[in-house]
């Protein structure tokens, strides 16, 4: 690829991330782009995971993708996420997918943002706690997802994580019940038809007085 042709890539790509993450991340963002280059691309809404990464060992190209509903802070979180299991797949030996080389190269590449002028104080001190020993996903640690749920559009809106056990709450149209938490979904049962399904911690549900 000539020189001109990447760097109109770059400002488009530039672009596009400038208007999801903080501004003062941007640079950094990308940086990290460039150093380890990928393919990104903005998705909707997916209950199941907020973003993910994909090999192509066909066409020996890398793909990352981020729910475009997230607010920018949780974005840039989730973005760098992603960007480490872009990092450690070149060195991808039958580690675990969440194991102690990708936390290190995520606490690593988290670190440059960890301060006042990226994330707000008060998300800051538990994004900070949390990147000491950080999860698979945000919905492993109730505390972070709900601090980040602060800085959401959707004003009132509540995760299944904060949804005590046995307690009720709506979703999609139905009814149902908390039974039993697991890693990142519960089961929970439909108070319709008797039926138990998983659904994700993260998923916006509305609670039942």
């Amino acid at each position: 690829m000539i020189k001109k042709e990447r760097d109109m890539i770059e400002v488009a790509f530039a672009n596009s991330l400038s208007k999801k993450v903080p501004f003062p991340a941007l640079e950094y963002c990308v940086l990290l782009w460039s150093e380890y280059p990928f393919s990104f691309k903005l998705r909707r809404k997916r209950l199941s995971k907020l973003g993910d990464y994909r090999f192509d060992p066909r066409t020996k190209t890398h793909t990352v993708t981020i729910n475009q509903d997230l607010n920018r802070y949780q974005f840039l979180m989730t973005y760098v996420h992603e960007v480490a299991h872009r990092v450690v797949h070149r060195s991808k030996s039958g580690q675990k997918p969440h194991g102690v080389e990708w936390k290190t190269k995520f606490k690593a590449l988290m670190l440059p943002l960890l301060r006042p002028e990226v994330f707000p104080s008060d998300l800051l001190s538990v994004l900070a706690k949390h990147m000491k020993n950080p999860k698979a996903s945000v919905a492993a640690d109730p505390q972070l997802a709900r601090a980040f749920a602060k800085y959401d559009e959707s004003n009132g809106a509540f995760t299944l994580s904060e949804v005590p056990l046995k307690g009720e709450f709506n979703f999609r149209n139905r009814r149902f019940q908390k039974l039993e938490k697991k890693r990142t979904r519960s089961v929970c049962q439909d108070l319709g038809n008797g039926k138990r399904y998983l659904i994700p911690e993260l998923a916006e549900v509305k609670l039942v007085d």
